[in-house]
């Protein structure tokens, strides 16, 4: 019985997950990209942004959300060159999250450990159930300071991973599109959800208890 409610768990998460529509082989384009200069995204009322890519962004999204100094974890793509892209057709883009936050409060080496401490890192093309190029693992550096910082980590997760090694790449960033209104806070909007009770909660809760000290307090200051 025990296996039965299992397998009907996993196929009911597969049917409402966080679905790729338009999975596409933009490795070449990829290593383009490695090539262009980061541009630097406009602070906000002395609010710093990050970019990060890690499967699902309702999963990502909600992660970042309980840290501290962070003020807002906004859903979109980027990573890709389509213009314009939408949740049906988002093409060579990663789902993505922008990050505003206090760097006064935290900072850009914290969150990237938020990043690695929150996902599996020798995933290939996704997260948990989510798989595909929409989902792959990429973290975003807006300056040469930021890119030392991202190559350290990694660096140092490979020296640890032995055999494995930490599958997500590190681009200049360029462009953030922001996704449809639905999409965000899905997890805070949507707890009933399937996905959301199966996948992002888990994710969610396994994070906090490995950082503690990072997360927000009880009024979500």
């Amino acid at each position: 019985m025990k296996s039965l409610i299992f397998l009907l768990s996993i196929i009911i998460v597969t049917q409402v997950s966080c679905k790729s529509p338009n999975d596409t082989n933009g490795e070449a384009e990829t290593v383009a990209q490695q090539t262009l200069l980061p541009v630097q995204a406009e602070t906000q009322d002395g609010l710093a942004r990050a970019y990060f890519a890690s499967g699902c962004f309702w999963c990502v999204e909600a992660i970042y959300e309980s840290v501290e100094g962070v003020k807002d974890a906004i859903s979109g793509y980027s990573g890709g060159t389509a213009e314009n892209p939408t949740y049906q057709n988002h093409a060579d883009h990663a789902e993505t999250v922008e990050v505003l936050y206090n760097p006064k409060v935290v900072s850009f080496d914290q969150l990237v450990d938020v990043y690695f401490g929150s996902q599996n890192v020798t995933q290939v093309n996704g997260q948990g159930p989510d798989r595909g190029r929409s989902y792959r693992s990429i973290l975003f550096y807006q300056n040469e300071l930021e890119k030392k910082i991202i190559d350290q980590k990694i660096a140092a997760l490979n020296k640890q991973l032995g055999n494995g090694e930490v599958a997500a790449q590190v681009l200049p960033f360029q462009t953030f599109w922001k996704a449809e209104n639905y999409h965000q806070d899905y997890e805070r909007n949507n707890p009933d959800n399937p996905y959301i009770q199966n996948v992002s909660i888990p994710r969610l809760k396994t994070f906090q208890q490995k950082f503690p000290e990072l997360l927000k307090n009880k009024e979500g200051h």
